[in-house]
């Protein structure tokens, strides 16, 4: 796949916005950011809680960032934003938005994934292949990075927190995933790579929750969401 570049400008300027809002506007307590690398292609997988992880993430990473954004927040002033800031706009199968990520890593930048997908309980339960894909072309370090605060148990997926809230964003040592030599076939590594990625950054979690008072939310919209669609 072939696909435009999106510019470094746009992460230039936009990180600093996202670190006013971490830093300034809330609290974020930033753990692990030499395990993000200095230089090269890197992939920084997060769990996603509610709607200014994003930013916040965004904002913390010691680089410039691009992040795979799905379109529905890519409207209106935000996606003008978004769009400006030069992140990636994920529609349809997604291929062209990876297509994006790819050369990102090519050039030796950052990309940025939730890999649920969307926001919710952020406990990496279940995780989409986009960012293993990326992965595994790429060759690129997995950064499993932990975000807590960001939504309370009872408060909306969009809640816009109070200021001088508390969080915590926590990047974990780098993991390259490299499939065994008995793993062979591209679904298969691809297969075996997602679950790797999802079982990296489960653990990213956890261990940031065993060393934090922060909590992620009890409730997740999307478990009851689908409970109601399709119940027991």
């Amino acid at each position: 796949m072939s696909a435009r570049v999106p510019s470094r400008w746009g992460p230039r300027w936009s990180r600093w916005v996202g670190r006013f809002l971490a830093r300034v506007l809330w609290r974020t307590e930033v753990r692990g950011r030499d395990n993000v690398p200095s230089d090269g292609a890197a992939i920084v997988v997060c769990n996603h809680v509610g709607l200014i992880d994003g930013p916040v993430v965004h904002g913390v990473i010691p680089r410039g960032s691009h992040f795979l954004i799905r379109k529905g927040m890519m409207t209106g002033p935000l996606g003008a934003i978004l769009n400006a800031a030069q992140q990636i706009t994920v529609e349809g199968s997604g291929r062209e938005a990876l297509a994006q990520g790819l050369a990102v890593l090519r050039r030796g930048d950052v990309i940025g994934v939730f890999p649920e997908g969307t926001r919710g309980g952020g406990t990496a339960e279940a995780v989409h292949g986009g960012a293993a894909w990326l992965a595994i072309q790429s060759g690129a370090p997995v950064v499993p990075t932990a975000i807590v605060g960001s939504r309370h148990t009872g408060e909306s997926v969009n809640v816009w927190p109070r200021p001088g809230r508390r969080l915590l964003v926590a990047f974990g040592e780098p993991v390259t995933l490299t499939p065994p030599e008995d793993v062979r076939g591209g679904r298969a590594k691809q297969a075996w790579a997602a679950e790797r990625l999802a079982e990296t950054l489960r653990d990213q979690v956890t261990r940031t929750l065993d060393t934090t008072d922060l909590e992620l939310p009890l409730d997740d919209p999307r478990r009851e969401a689908r409970e109601e669609k399709d119940p027991a």
